[in-house]
């Protein structure tokens, strides 16, 4: 059955090449190069929020985001070996994917606002002091190992659902398909048209922002 969309499927692989060239321009002080990328995260995260709620069934945060305690019960019920019924993100999944979308939003956020001190500050740094650029820099340095963590956390979670229960949530977000029960409904898919729209305004945006800050 067919269960991601290619715009949440291509958002997903673009995001983990860019936080890894954006890390590597870091280290090797490519600071217009890291800024561009980190641009273009921007441009995807904006169009993710936007898509999460006029996308795709599965990619519209109301039908994956469930109360926390449901998605404790999900993981309370981890050990048990059961097929895989879920047609889209589980219970639990659905709170990573928001932890990870905010921890992004910080990251790029507090770029827009930094400086090293020597030859490059975000676009809106001169709209705070020194002093405050100085902070959200720390802020932007630190939040990178936050999303670190939550990525070390995501890729153990898939190895353990891999192992233990013989899930593959990887090839589900390769190829966009993933074998389920046959009495499942297949889920609403959006316009890859509104797609395409959606992403050029969120491109818009973030030049207009770049533009004139």
């Amino acid at each position: 059955m067919r269960v991601w969309d290619a715009p949440t499927r291509l958002f997903h692989w673009a995001v983990v090449v860019l936080m890894t060239f954006s890390y590597v321009c870091a280290m090797k002080e490519w600071n217009q190069l890291h800024f561009l990328s980190g641009y273009t995260v921007l441009t995807l995260l904006l169009f993710r929020v936007a898509w999460g709620f006029v996308g795709s069934e599965t990619s519209r945060f109301r039908n994956f985001l469930r109360s926390p305690a449901t998605a404790l019960a999900h993981l309370a019920a981890f050990g048990k070996k059961e097929p895989d019924t879920e047609i889209g993100h589980n219970a639990a999944g659905g709170w990573m994917v928001l932890a990870m979308l905010l921890a992004l939003f910080v990251q790029v956020g507090t770029g827009l606002f930094s400086n090293n001190d020597i030859d490059a500050k975000g676009p809106l740094a001169h709209w705070v002091s020194k002093g405050t650029s100085d902070w959200l820099s720390g802020v932007h340095a630190i939040s990178f190992y936050v999303l670190l963590a939550l990525v070390v956390l995501h890729i153990g979670v898939i190895i353990a659902y891999a192992v233990f229960k013989r899930h593959d949530l990887v090839r589900a977000m390769v190829s966009g398909k993933k074998r389920l029960p046959a009495n499942l409904r297949q889920p609403r898919f959006a316009s890859p048209l509104l797609a395409a729209c959606i992403l050029a305004v969120a491109a818009g945006a973030v030049w207009v922002l770049v533009r004139f800050a």
